[in-house]
């Protein structure tokens, strides 16, 4: 907002760099004096032609952006709805400007919503974009998928055993060109900051694998949350993330049990 304002006063004539830092933005963290000193410059006639070539280009392309979100928005109006958004739901942009993520400036959210009967962005690391990704290249139906592991291993993303006369001669992800997949792994790698579950799971696979393992690992966990959300409609509950997390380490802990009595010595928890 800030730059158009000051790009359209120049080219109608001002060059008082202190007027035109006036013009910012009162959420602009530079100081007036900064932007003013950056103002001060040649305006030859030249630069000033280029400038308004490259705002008339810029405000062309915004046409066609915005008339690309309609035909989107026209597209997701043709799918069958699975349930009613709440009121409310979805935040709008302020002006009607384009939210400053990429987002289109139409009621994404609810639309996806509606069509996969769950909130997918309730999920950590997945946005609103990410879901429309996965309804662009997979669909809103996985039940062409049999189960989880089928719907990973489509996507890439679980382990391709090669097994040799009983020998594991490889267990690395097959190499696909899939969008949802490599949507995945973006959400994956996004969580890296994050305190929920799936934020630890990441830095604790991170910590042990290293980031590309880490990454693959926590797309591969977000699939199958999806997958279970869409088939299921169930909503997101972490507390079921957390206690399936408890259980496998009382699993580990059982079993680091039985292997030291079998070999005579005995676990104590440290204090």
């Amino acid at each position: 907002m800030t730059g158009i304002r000051i790009i359209e006063a120049i080219l109608a004539g001002e060059r008082n760099p202190h007027t035109l830092a006036a013009l910012r933005d009162g959420r602009v963290k530079a100081s007036a004096d900064t932007i003013a000193r950056s103002l001060v410059g040649d305006y030859r006639r030249e630069h000033l032609f280029t400038l308004g070539q490259s705002l008339a280009a810029f405000r062309h392309y915004q046409e066609l952006i915005g008339a690309c979100d309609k035909e989107i928005e026209q597209y997701l109006e043709a799918f069958d709805s699975k349930v009613d958004p709440p009121e409310g739901s979805a935040s709008q942009s302020q002006d009607g400007q384009k939210p400053s993520n990429g987002e289109p400036r139409f009621d994404l959210q609810s639309h996806l919503y509606r069509i996969f009967g769950v909130d997918l962005t309730l999920i950590p690391g997945i946005n609103v974009l990410t879901t429309q990704t996965l309804l662009s290249e997979i669909g809103p139906d996985l039940s062409r998928f049999a189960s989880a592991p089928a719907f990973t291993s489509w996507l890439g993303l679980c382990p391709d055993n090669r097994v040799s006369g009983g020998k594991v001669l490889s267990v690395k992800t097959r190499k696909v060109k899939n969008r949802a997949a490599t949507a995945l792994r973006m959400a994956a790698q996004a969580l890296h900051r994050s305190q929920s579950y799936l934020g630890h799971f990441y830095r604790r696979m991170r910590a042990k694998l290293g980031a590309p393992k880490a990454i693959t690992a926590t797309a591969h966990k977000l699939a199958r949350i999806i997958y279970h959300m869409v088939t299921t409609r169930h909503a997101y509950d972490e507390t079921i993330c957390v206690q399936n997390e408890v259980r496998n380490r009382e699993c580990l802990e059982a079993r680091l049990r039985k292997q030291a009595r079998q070999l005579g010595f005995q676990l104590v928890a440290a204090s």
